[in-house]
């Protein structure tokens, strides 16, 4: 009983903090006339939810985050609550999953780059179908933006996401073993090395270079 009161605590904190961030920390990282394309970090935390507890609560995680945006600060209605929800199940599910089959920093990066690059592959699909109904404008204004618009951004927004959770995963379980809303012992983890903080933040940077070169910067 004990553990799942504390498992329904650590699921409420990331789904407020996960809220928190989707609503106050949106970077532009690409504009197309009227259309701006915005990240934000909230998929970090439901991918970190879905490594300590599965696949189910990165989803429900996702669900109630999705409503909840699409409620109090979100002007897309259902079409952003659908986009919302496929975009960071199709990331943050994929890679929760690859890593309950392999709870290893390898089953974790496996599951991340994989998770990413499903996302990206979905959401160019869904803005195929959906944007021109979001943006009400025909199809064959939105087909010549999927390459240039569409693809960098939803590389950008899942490979940071996937290199952010790299770099803060470990501290995030310190954190909630430090405060014992989870055990002290993870045996089927492994210490976090200069090389995977060496990849993270090369993904990361790659990340960074692009979103510069999009705004013309470089």
């Amino acid at each position: 009983m004990q553990t799942n009161i504390k498992k329904i605590c650590v699921l409420a904190m990331m789904s407020a903090l996960a809220f928190i961030l989707a609503a106050y920390i949106r970077v532009p990282i690409v504009a197309a006339g009227p259309l701006v394309l915005r990240y934000d970090p909230k998929d970090i935390i439901i991918v970190i939810a879905g490594f300590i507890y599965g696949p189910m609560a990165a989803f429900i995680i996702t669900v109630v985050v999705s409503l909840v945006q699409m409620i109090t600060v979100s002007a897309t209605g259902f079409v952003g609550l659908f986009m919302n929800i496929v975009a960071s199940t199709a990331f943050c599910c994929t890679a929760a999953l690859i890593y309950k089959k392999d709870r290893t920093m390898r089953g974790a990066i496996i599951g991340l780059l994989v998770g990413a690059t499903f996302a990206t592959a979905v959401m160019m699909a869904w803005n195929y179908i959906l944007t021109p109904i979001f943006m009400s404008m025909p199809r064959e204004r939105v087909v010549p933006l999927l390459i240039p618009v569409f693809l960098p951004f939803n590389l950008i927004n899942n490979f940071l996401n996937a290199a952010l959770t790299m770099l803060f995963y470990k501290h995030a379980m310190k954190i909630l073993r430090v405060s014992r809303l989870l055990p002290q012992e993870d045996s089927g983890q492994k210490r976090l090395n200069v090389g995977i903080i060496l990849a993270s933040a090369f993904i990361a940077l790659t990340c960074v270079l692009w979103w510069l070169i999009l705004q013309h910067i470089i």
